[in-house]
């Protein structure tokens, strides 16, 4: 991202918007015109408007009739200047002076005057460089409001303050050229600020070459005022750029970065960070003159003087913005290795948000590259990745979730990622833009594809003899991730059904939940979401008579009696049905040789349908009359009606009911009745854990939810029906 100077105009705007600035403002002013009118900016009631118009004026006119080489003529237009450079740092003057009509002369006096003839007293000497250096000054304070950018230049003002950079050649060791040459640099700045046709007039008079020679003056000062001006030049403008590249600015640049000023590696990186932002060719140039290593080494080194250098932060950026243009040009750079992770990890966990984001992009970047990722993951960078998850900004939960799928690509990686509970977190996370969801989805999918060999070997392993939170933050992501063929060597020989159990049991709800949502991924993954399984066949052949012989006389050899009415019935028919109506008819019972047998507890509805069921093997099972045949077939030991009577009552399952629908099964043995039941709890935890009665149903569900994952478990798995 591109960034643009206003270093100077900013230091200038708080220098004259400060208390003690305008107090020291106004002691010079008193001493110029009397402490009755030296009032800057309402510090005074008595001076007026009025009186400042005047008095701007007057310096203009003195301005405008002095314009030559005399000395007492130098000093007089050196003083006005001075007054209004001093009341140009007071932004709400700006404007007064610039109504007095104040840019033409002050650009005129931006020239050295004609020298004085043969006869003529006095010379340059005492003053020189001084007038040109005030007016370049008060020039530039005029310009930090835009609208006055364009009048300044169209003044005349640009041609002459790049004669004023060309003249460190004439003194390069001099103070005064030091002053003059810096001062110019700051108006150019401040003229070219935000506006792309004054970035053009620069180039088009010459001005970017004398500014790159300036970078290797000896004044820091000059660097300073010469990188910022070449920053601002830089920023949008592909001709500046170019141009500046070409003037071999970049050696020169890199060197600042490893200059001991703060001050320095601030506007070097703006400079080159300007200067590669959407530029392919000068990226690689910058790569090939060395930058790399030194913006490496300013990351590393910015935290020993954070504290003492309030534009650190600002560095920082810079870099960081830096550092991620170059990043798309580096693919064969094993960045890693030569330092730079530490320092963006640690930034990571900046209270700056647009730090942290910065930071998160680099690391990214970094993520996508194979030979980086176990690097990074080593260094510490996991966790506070999985730490920005959290974050309410859209864009850093994006560059963070963009790392951490880098990072799942590496076998090595997978088994930290997990340890630390980074599946939960990318599984509750609260992400803001699709994008961001896409990532984690990708992340969780790439994350299952490693879980194999030597991987699964590792996490096995962490979950037997890792702390107890590992063990189960271990449990709790394989449910989610691995394969049903490995599901038995996970949660039943590797114990891991007992850790989901426990965290089940907890009385953390956090602990329930996931508890819950991994036990139904893996009823889901093991095809037992159903909430009744098939009825298993019947170990004795089964003989169906057919509908036509459902209570039909027509040989019928048994009657039962139901509530008062008589139900026909065939034994052969019953016998084969049930062991409970073998032991009625084939054993010591009464029924034996009864012609009409009484079935009291039943209704003529219910006992029907279940006869039906016993004639042709299959009935529509009604919920409103489910839970009767449900008791009848239990009685009569019909498993495929119980079944069938199972599948219609668990259709009916609800957060009001399961408790009851729980207590159901119990009753009558209704197995896949009250798997149904724990798979329903299971998956809708979070309505059900509001229930007063939900605490006490865990601990009787637990047993059963036990039996029933072993044996769902210890089936024969996918690659041993494949054998």
């Amino acid at each position: 991202m591109e960034n643009q100077s206003q270093n100077s105009g900013r230091r200038l705007r708080e220098q004259s918007s400060s208390p003690s600035s305008r107090r020291s403002l106004k002691r010079k002013l008193e001493e110029e015109y009397g402490e009755d009118r030296a009032s800057v900016g309402g510090e005074s009631p008595a001076a007026s408007q009025q009186d400042l118009i005047r008095d701007i004026k007057a310096q203009v006119e003195i301005l405008d009739a002095v314009f030559s080489a005399a000395e007492q003529d130098r000093a007089s237009a050196k003083h006005a200047i001075h007054v209004l450079s001093e009341l140009a740092k007071n932004e709400d003057m700006v404007n007064l002076i610039v109504d007095c009509a104040a840019v033409p002369v002050l650009v005129k006096h931006l020239q050295a005057p004609p020298p004085l003839g043969r006869d003529g007293e006095g010379g340059l000497s005492s003053y020189e460089h001084e007038v040109e250096k005030g007016s370049a000054f008060t020039l530039g304070l005029l310009a930090i409001k835009p609208e006055h950018q364009q009048l300044i230049v169209d003044a005349g003002a640009l041609p002459h303050l790049v004669d004023l950079l060309k003249r460190h050649n004439d003194s390069p060791n001099s103070r005064v050229v030091s002053g003059v040459i810096r001062r110019a640099a700051d108006a150019i700045t401040n003229l070219a600020h935000e506006n792309s046709s004054i970035k053009i007039r620069v180039r088009i008079e010459g001005g970017i070459p004398p500014l790159v020679e300036m970078l290797e003056f000896s004044d820091s000062k000059v660097q300073r005022a010469a990188a910022g001006a070449l920053r601002t030049l830089a920023f949008k403008n592909d001709e500046n750029k170019n141009q500046i590249v070409e003037c071999n600015a970049l050696p020169t640049l890199i060197l600042m970065l490893r200059s001991e000023d703060t001050a320095i590696h601030y506007e070097a990186v703006g400079v080159i960070g300007n200067l590669v932002h959407s530029s392919p060719n000068i990226k690689k140039e910058v790569l090939v003159a060395g930058a790399l290593q030194p913006v490496i080494g300013l990351l590393r080194e910015s935290k020993s003087y954070i504290r003492s250098a309030p534009a650190v932060q600002r560095v920082k950026e810079k870099l960081l913005s830096f550092l991620g243009n170059l990043l798309q040009q580096i693919q064969t750079v094993h960045i890693v290795q030569r330092g730079a992770v530490p320092p963006l990890i640690e930034m990571l966990q900046s209270p700056d948000a647009q730090l942290r984001e910065m930071s998160a992009f680099a690391l990214g970047r970094l993520a996508q590259d194979p030979h980086n990722q176990a690097g990074i993951a080593h260094s510490g960078g996991i966790m506070p990745l999985l730490k920005l998850l959290e974050s309410k900004n859209g864009s850093l939960q994006h560059n963070a979730a963009f790392a951490l799928y880098g990072l799942a690509d590496n076998e090595d990686n997978v088994a930290d990622l997990i340890r630390v509970g980074g599946v939960q977190k990318l599984q509750d996370g609260e992400f803001i833009v699709q994008p961001t969801r896409d990532c984690v989805a990708k992340t969780l999918k790439r994350l299952e594809e490693k879980i194999h060999g030597r991987v699964l070997s590792h996490l096995t392993y962490l979950m037997r003899v890792g702390e107890r939170n590992v063990q189960r933050r271990v449990a709790l992501a394989l449910a989610h991730l691995c394969s049903s063929d490995d599901q038995r060597t996970i949660f039943i020989d590797n114990n891991g059904l007992a850790l989901l159990l426990e965290l089940l049991e907890s009385t953390n709800s956090k602990h329930q939940r996931d508890s819950s949502m991994a036990l139904c991924r893996l009823a889901n993954k093991a095809n037992s979401l159903s909430p009744v399984d098939a009825a298993p066949p019947s170990p004795i052949p089964q003989v169906y008579l057919g509908e036509q012989y459902v209570n039909n006389p027509t040989l019928s050899d048994v009657t039962f009696l139901v509530e008062g009415r008589r139900f026909y019935a065939h034994r052969i028919c019953l016998l084969a049905s049930s062991d409970a109506f073998r032991a009625m008819f084939d054993g010591g019972y009464r029924e034996r040789d009864a012609k009409d047998i009484e079935i009291p507890n039943i209704r003529w509805d219910v006992f029907e349908l279940m006869m039906r069921y016993i004639y042709t093997g299959s009935v529509d099972v009604n919920l409103e009359i489910a839970q009767e045949l449900l008791r009848a077939a239990d009685q009569y030991l019909l498993e495929g009606l119980k079944r069938l009577c199972e599948y219609a009552i668990a259709q009916d399952i609800s957060v009001e009911n399961v408790s009851l629908m729980f207590e159901l099964s119990d009753a009558f043995n209704a197995f896949s009745l009250r798997h149904a039941c724990i798979l329903y709890i299971l998956d809708n935890h979070d309505k059900l854990s509001v229930m007063p009665w939900y605490s006490q149903l865990i601990p009787r569900i637990l047993p059963e939810t036990r039996s029933y994952f072993v044996r769902v478990m210890t089936r024969p798995n996918h690659a041993e029906l494949r054998r």
